[in-house]
C-alpha cells in the first residue's frame, strides 16, 4: 500500500464523484471507473459488445489522437496520488496514460471544462495489463476535476484519486453542519486498530449497508480499549453526537466516550455511555468550549458504522 492510498478517494462515486464525459465507451461504460470496491470479472461472459468488463473500455482507435474520460471529484481537494488500475484487461489495456486536473467552481458543463485551463499531474506513463499503477502527485493546488488520458485506446477498470478534502464551507455560514464529515473536510488522523476496515468509513456519507462499510477492530485480549481521532472540518462547537452501530449485531462496543481536542487541551464531551447493537444513538452535548478534533473511545473493542458530530464553526 502506498501511503497516499490511506487518504480518501476524492473521485469515489459514493462521495458524489461522476464521470461526466468520455471520448468513447463502446465496449464498457465510463461510470465503472469510480465505482467502490475491487473490479469483478467473470471469464467467457459475452454480451452484444463482446466480453463483459467491470471497467471502462474504448473501441480500437483507427484515427490519430487518444481517448479520455472526464471526472468530477465528489469532493474537491489537494491530490496526493493517483491509482490507475487495469485489472482484468490483459490484451486490451492502454500502453500509456496521463492525468490532468482543473479547478472550476460551480456546475460546469463538459463544454465549459473543455475550455478550462488544465494542469498535468501525472505525465504520460507506461502501463501494464492487469495491474495497479500508483503515481504520487506533488502539487499543492486545490482541484475539482480530473481528466484521465489513455494512449491511444483500451480499457481501465478503476481510477482512484487520493487526497485531502478542501471543500467550500462558506455555504454553511451562520448554519450548523457535521463537523466530522469527510465531505466537509473531516479526517481520521489516528486509530488504535483498523484490522477489518478503514476508520475513515465512519465519517463517509450516507448509511453503512453492511459491516465492511463501517470501522471494525480485532478482538482485544488486554485491558485497553480501541479509539479513533477525528480532525474536524474546522474549529467548532460540537452540540450533537450521533454514534451509529447499525449492522453490528454481535460486535458492537459496550460503551463509548467522546473527548474534544484543541492543541494540548482536552475537553470532556461525553462521559462513558452504554451503547446498543444495531442502533443509531443521538447524544446532546452540553459544553461551551470549541475544539479542533474529537477522540472517540469505544469499550473495549468492536465497531461503529458512522460517527456524526453536528455543530457550528467558530
Amino acid at each position: 500500500m502506498t501511503p497516499f492510498t490511506r487518504l480518501p478517494d476524492l473521485a469515489l462515486r459514493t462521495l458524489g464523484g461522476s464521470v461526466v464525459a468520455a471520448s468513447d465507451e463502446s465496449f464498457a461504460e465510463k461510470e465503472s471507473l469510480i465505482r467502490p470496491g475491487r473490479p469483478a470479472f467473470s471469464p467467457e461472459t459475452f454480451g452484444g459488445k463482446g466480453q463483459v468488463y467491470d471497467g471502462w473500455e474504448t473501441r480500437r482507435r483507427r484515427s490519430p489522437g487518444h481517448d479520455w474520460a472526464l471526472v468530477r471529484l465528489g469532493v474537491p481537494g489537494v491530490i496526493r496520488g493517483v491509482v490507475i488500475d487495469t485489472a482484468w484487461f490483459k490484451g486490451n489495456y492502454p500502453p500509456y496514460a496521463s492525468v490532468e486536473a482543473a479547478a472550476v467552481e460551480g456546475y460546469p458543463s463538459p463544454d465549459d471544462l473543455a475550455r478550462a485551463p488544465w494542469t498535468e499531474i501525472v505525465p504520460r506513463s507506461e502501463l501494464k495489463g492487469d495491474a495497479e499503477h500508483h503515481f504520487e502527485v506533488a502539487d499543492e493546488h486545490r482541484y475539482t476535476h480530473v481528466r484521465l488520458n489513455i494512449h491511444p485506446d483500451g480499457g481501465v477498470s478503476r481510477l482512484r484519486v487520493h487526497g485531502e478534502v478542501r471543500p467550500d464551507l462558506s455555504v454553511y455560514e451562520g448554519l450548523g453542519l457535521d463537523l466530522a464529515a469527510l465531505v466537509n473536510g473531516g479526517l481520521v488522523t489516528a486509530c488504535s486498530d483498523d484490522f477489518y476496515s478503514s476508520p475513515n468509513n465512519v465519517i463517509a456519507p450516507g448509511l453503512a449497508r453492511h459491516q465492511a462499510e463501517g470501522w471494525e477492530t480485532a478482538r482485544r485480549r488486554d485491558d485497553g480499549n480501541d479509539w479513533i481521532v477525528i480532525r474536524l472540518a474546522g474549529r467548532g462547537l460540537v452540540r450533537l453526537a450521533e454514534i451509529d452501530t447499525t449492522n453490528l449485531l454481535f460486535n458492537a462496543p459496550a460503551a463509548v466516550s467522546l473527548t474534544g481536542l484543541d492543541g494540548e487541551r482536552e475537553v470532556p464531551l461525553l462521559a462513558r455511555t452504554p451503547l446498543r447493537p444495531d442502533t443509531s444513538h443521538r447524544f446532546r452535548l452540553d459544553h461551551r468550549e470549541p475544539v479542533t478534533g474529537v477522540r472517540v473511545d469505544i469499550y473495549p473493542d468492536g465497531g461503529l458504522a458512522r460517527v456524526r458530530l453536528h455543530g457550528r464553526l467558530t
